[in-house]
């Protein structure tokens, strides 16, 4: 099956005080139709700006420094903004963290879901209105020709966030990019947001991609994950194979931290320090300095990734025997 994107060996650059700051690190992976590819990793690990440079969403003082974005096969970083803006919203959408700094607080619900549809489709302004009413039915708002009428302030936090995913689905885009969807909400809400996000993903056969710092939402609705630290993949894998044998440390880290059923009242595990600043300069592995399995190599050499198996890799010195045996295992 060929992929409906694919990212080859993507760096960002952050350009501060006459000097270029590196964010992101030959990032590489690709979203195969009807799949869910879950982005995973703590704040400040590169994951919202790997999303916003698939459609040239980028804050001015950050740029691409190499690399390529490859939707359907034609490469997005060569195509002019007259071009990119019909795929942004058509082809591929967003669905941003924060649903009130991303609506506009002076315009009706109603007129902000009917322009994303107008800019991608020729049609009246009443066939827009009609269609943003479906789309807000279809989101689970009730008594949505009324609710068109009303603005951003007059919804709860859920309900404004249906209100972003209505827009984003506006068009049937192919590829829906969900950055931590869920963020700021109740737990009961999460769950409403993200399964409504599921059964759409499955009755339009979109592909999406998840941001989310969370493993116990990539374990419920994600087919592939990857792991990112300090603006670097440190692992991937389905997820099934990720959460049951994890090859990172760092992933590994991330696990132990959740909270466990079973545990009763034992204290959370928790990871030591903090993710290092993207200035900071880290000879080797970038998670060694809090990674609780260092040895001397990790301290000076960057490990490449290590395959465990076809769809399996790790940036991990430790792995470098796993990959020896599943060679030999091949041969």
């Amino acid at each position: 099956m060929k992929p409906l994107l694919e990212v080859k060996n993507l760096s960002i650059n952050v350009n501060s005080d006459e000097k270029k700051i590196k964010i992101l690190q030959d990032i590489s992976y690709k979203l195969y139709p009807s799949q869910t590819l879950a982005i995973v990793g703590e704040s400040g690990s590169g994951k919202t700006l790997s999303a916003l440079a698939l459609v040239k969403l980028l804050p001015n003082a950050v740029s691409i420094e190499a690399g390529d974005i490859l939707y359907n096969e034609k490469n997005l970083r060569k195509l002019s903004e007259k071009e990119l803006r019909h795929i942004r919203g058509a082809k591929i959408s967003m669905v941003f963290q924060e649903p009130m700094t991303s609506l506009n607080p002076v315009l009706t619900i109603g007129k902000q879901i009917s322009e994303t549809i107008m800019a991608h489709k020729k049609i009246s302004k009443k066939e827009a209105l009609r269609q943003s009413a479906e789309l807000l039915e279809k989101v689970g708002i009730s008594n949505p020709k009324e609710r068109l009428k009303d603005y951003p302030h007059n919804f709860s936090g859920g309900m404004r966030q249906r209100v972003m995913i209505a827009i984003a689905l506006s068009c049937y885009p192919d590829i829906v990019i969900a950055d931590e969807p869920t963020t700021a909400l109740d737990v009961t809400i999460q769950a409403q947001i993200l399964k409504l996000m599921a059964k759409l993903r499955d009755e339009r056969k979109m592909s999406m991609i998840l941001i989310t710092h969370n493993l116990g939402i990539v374990a419920q609705y994600a087919h592939f994950a990857l792991v990112f630290y300090a603006g670097r993949i440190m692992e991937r894998a389905p997820v099934k194979q990720l959460l049951k044998n994890p090859a990172h440390p760092y992933t590994k880290a991330l696990l132990d931290s959740l909270p466990k059923i079973k545990q009763g009242r034992n204290i959370l595990k928790t990871i030591d320090g903090n993710p290092p600043n993207f200035e900071d300069k880290i000879e080797g592995c970038p998670f060694h300095p809090r990674c609780g399995e260092v040895m001397e190599k990790c301290k000076t050499s960057l490990p490449p990734e290590f395959k465990i198996n076809d769809e399996h890799t790790s940036r991990c010195w430790k792995s470098e025997t796993r990959e020896e045996r599943s060679e030999s295992r091949e041969q």
